[in-house]
């Protein structure tokens, strides 16, 4: 498999700004969803598990996104071609 071509510094400042934007709506709905209880500084036993299962689940849901969308480009990019050659070749 081929190296992956450097990233620009303007490529890699958006793909930062992307992971933090992911990030931080991550953390938002889990603890919108999980933490109640502003009465301790600690997490409550319950909390803690909520917010993992929340992050575990939208990590999954991400990554299942992720690889139907590049399934989808795949067969997207195999019609474009089979069109492509049938177009390019009279019959």
């Amino acid at each position: 498999m081929a190296a992956p071509p450097e990233m620009s510094e303007a490529d890699q400042i958006k793909t930062f700004k992307d992971f933090l934007m992911q990030y931080n709506k991550l953390s938002e709905l889990c603890f919108n969803d999980c933490i109640h209880d502003f009465t301790s500084r600690t997490l409550r036993p319950t909390e803690e598990k909520c917010t993992l299962n929340c992050m575990e689940k939208y990590l999954r849901m991400n990554q299942r996104v992720s690889q139907r969308f590049h399934e989808f480009q795949m067969i997207a990019n195999e019609n474009m071609l089979a069109l492509a050659q049938k177009s390019g070749n009279p019959s």
